[in-house]
């Protein structure tokens, strides 16, 4: 697309975006996978609109019509085995998922809700017999379920919740019991009207002694009905997300046969004897969580892809919208011409490609764990951590961009037909559902200090403080695997102004070696203070306590510089920049967007930097500059790389906005 500012004054002229390429590049493997959903997408368009004109009960009826109508695509399916149904591809079932982004979110979480968690659930939790007795109806949307983990007095610690699971050896059965207001299964979705079967995580005890928190199959409805010995609850309205009926459940001594437990991990004799082929149980509480890891995976890229819609209406409203005279002409100057607003849009475009590249990592991560090609307890360990990380970084950059989109669109944007009313409340709670993103980051923190040792599984936050605090500062850092990476960070980074005055800005090595540099920092100097306040005798909680800023902080660091390590990958695999063609327009187009998502990250903490002898006030300051320069190379196609996102014209809306 031509702009009237393709050319700067200074003779720069733009890479020439090929958006065919550049949207096939995006979609990947997938691509046939994405087309599918976004041909669903546009047939159920309608859904927009309903979420607005529909009364309450209405639209969460309409949202499960249209759930169980792209069920029968097979859209929502992918994930599960050919032989009940399924696609047979867990990377397929990501991309589906993120592709469904695009769309009206309460379609998005019900589809998350009853294919990801409750089916995830029996599928990954569950054994043949579970299998056979519920997948089939399950991926059709014939049987509706919900997937009962949280708790009212509990929510991110599962290890605690208070709901138990007994067994009666004389019965053969399980009897569910919700033990308190605390223990109170809430926020559940598909609880308060459709769900006839939950997967329950409750605390099981057999013989009188606790065995930790498993999972079992029970009934919460029958023939429509509220099941004997449950109580629902409507959770009621919410911010957003109106589509999807969450609720409250209750079990007051709920019977189930001995059957009803997943059992892939432990199981029960019909006599009463516990048995597991994993003997630590809490290794075995987190080898369980680990198989539920494909809902991180999922939040991630819902919210990235939640991100280009805002991004799309934003961009091409600013690539329209006049607004005071600018020029001598007397006409009124675009909006992305000025200097702010690339300033506030373009480095959150250049964010947004980072985070997709970095996606693509962690969904091709989960598909080779999940499908054995990489399956040992390293790779699953590193996944969740990643996969963990990911996922709070996407979704805080979701609920910034989305919050910034809709200032930037001024009060069109306050109008609900423009889709940011729905996208900021649909959305928000991202951040804290699939775990909690502070929790979630102080887990990349534990694998960082303990290097996912053998003993990762084990650890409360009192033994990772104590296992850190056994070894030598300089061992914790050894041990991780950014430390193998830092080989030539001190030969670009050895500080002083001669080399603060030579190191190239846009050598990706140096963006690199300062993000690698501040990991690694960050990592030694929460060692150190981890072990000081060890030597001082303080608690290990108090510890814990008095450095969990920096525990998030050296988390934050580290995930940072895996996306910034994932764009750089990928710009470097395209052909180069003389192999003519799109393809070359291209990888200039991305390495200009991955220079801006460095140098504007870097900007982001220049003050650390500086703080730490990586960056003079010169150079702090030329950063500075070349981020708005990279933000005016950017802006000409600006609109082409949002347009390389193909997100149906439908789901854009807005027609005063993006015309």
């Amino acid at each position: 697309m031509v702009t009237e500012s393709a050319v700067s004054p200074g003779g720069y002229v733009p890479p020439a975006v090929d958006i065919r390429a550049l949207a096939e590049l995006l979609d990947g493997e997938y691509s046939e996978v994405r087309t599918l959903v976004r041909a669903n997408l546009a047939t159920y368009a309608g859904v927009l609109d309903e979420a607005e004109r529909l009364g309450f009960d209405e639209f969460r009826e309409r949202v499960r019509e249209v759930v169980v109508e792209m069920a029968a695509t097979g859209q929502t399916g992918m994930g599960f085995p050919k032989k009940y149904g399924g696609g047979g591809d867990v990377g397929a079932s990501i991309a589906a998922f993120e592709t469904l982004a695009f769309g009206d979110l309460s379609v998005l979480v019900k589809v998350g809700v009853q294919f990801g968690l409750f089916g995830g659930a029996i599928l990954q939790l569950g054994t043949e017999r579970h299998h056979e007795a519920y997948l089939p109806r399950l991926i059709t949307g014939e049987l509706m379920g919900c997937f009962a983990m949280t708790e009212t007095g509990h929510g991110s610690n599962v290890q605690a919740l208070g709901t138990v699971a007994r067994y009666d050896a004389d019965s053969g059965q399980f009897v569910i019991t919700t033990e308190g207001d605390a223990a109170c299964k809430d926020y559940i979705g598909n609880a308060a009207r459709h769900a006839e079967l939950a997967v329950v995580f409750a605390q099981l005890e057999v013989g009188g002694e606790r065995k930790g928190v498993h999972a079992f199959v029970v009934p919460v409805r029958v023939d429509g009905a509220v099941a004997p010995g449950v109580r629902i609850e409507d959770d009621g309205r919410k911010m957003g997300l109106n589509g999807v009926d969450n609720g409250r459940i209750r079990f007051d001594g709920v019977r189930v046969p001995r059957e009803a437990l997943l059992n892939r991990f432990a199981d029960v004799t019909p006599e009463g004897v516990y048995q597991s082929p994993i003997d630590n149980p809490d290794r075995r509480f987190f080898t369980m969580l680990g198989t539920l890891v494909q809902g991180r995976v999922s939040v991630a890229g819902g919210a990235i892809n939640a991100s280009k819609v805002a991004l799309t209406i934003a961009t091409k409203y600013g690539n329209r919208r006049r607004q005071f005279e600018a020029a001598s002409d007397g006409e009124e100057q675009v909006l992305l011409d000025y200097g702010m607003h690339q300033r506030r849009l373009l480095p959150l475009i250049a964010r947004t490609y980072a985070l997709h590249f970095a996606q693509d990592v962690v969904r091709t991560q989960l598909h080779d764990v999940f499908s054995g090609i990489d399956d040992d307890e390293r790779a699953r360990r590193e996944l969740e951590a990643r996969a963990a990380g990911t996922k709070a970084l996407g979704t805080w950059h979701a609920t910034r961009t989305i919050q910034e989109c809709r200032e930037a669109c001024g009060g069109a944007g306050y109008l609900a037909v423009n889709r940011f009313a729905a996208l900021k409340a649909d959305s928000d709670v991202f951040s804290t559902f699939e775990g909690d993103n502070h929790v979630l980051l102080q887990m990349v923190a534990k694998g960082l200090l303990t290097h996912y040792a053998s003993e990762f599984e084990n650890m409360d936050q009192l033994g990772m403080v104590r296992y850190v605090t056994g070894l030598a500062v300089d061992t914790v850092i050894e041990k991780t695997s950014v430390h193998k990476l830092l080989e030539r960070v001190r030969d670009l980074l050895p500080g002083g102004d001669e080399w603060d005055q030579e190191a190239g800005l846009f050598d990706s090595e140096y963006q690199l070696a300062m993000l690698r540099f501040r990991e690694e920092h960050m990592l030694a100097g929460l060692a150190r203070r981890l072990k000081r306040g060890m030597d001082q005798e303080k608690h290990p909680g108090v510890v814990f306590s008095q450095v969990q800023d920096h525990v998030i902080a050296v988390a934050h660091a580290h995930v940072e510089r895996l996306v910034l390590e994932a764009f750089v990958d990928k710009v470097r695999q395209l052909p180069p920049d003389g192999s003519g063609g799109g393809e070359g327009e291209n990888k200039a187009a991305l390495a200009l967007l991955c220079d801006l998502f460095a140098l504007s990250t870097i900007e982001a903490d220049r003050a650390w930097f500086m703080e730490h002898g990586r960056l003079t006030v010169q150079r702090s300051k030329a950063i500075h500059r070349e981020v708005n320069d990279l933000c005016r190379r950017v802006r000409p196609i600006a609109e082409d790389l949002v347009d390389a996102w193909n997100i149906p014209p439908q789901m854009l809306r807005s027609p005063d906005l993006v015309g």
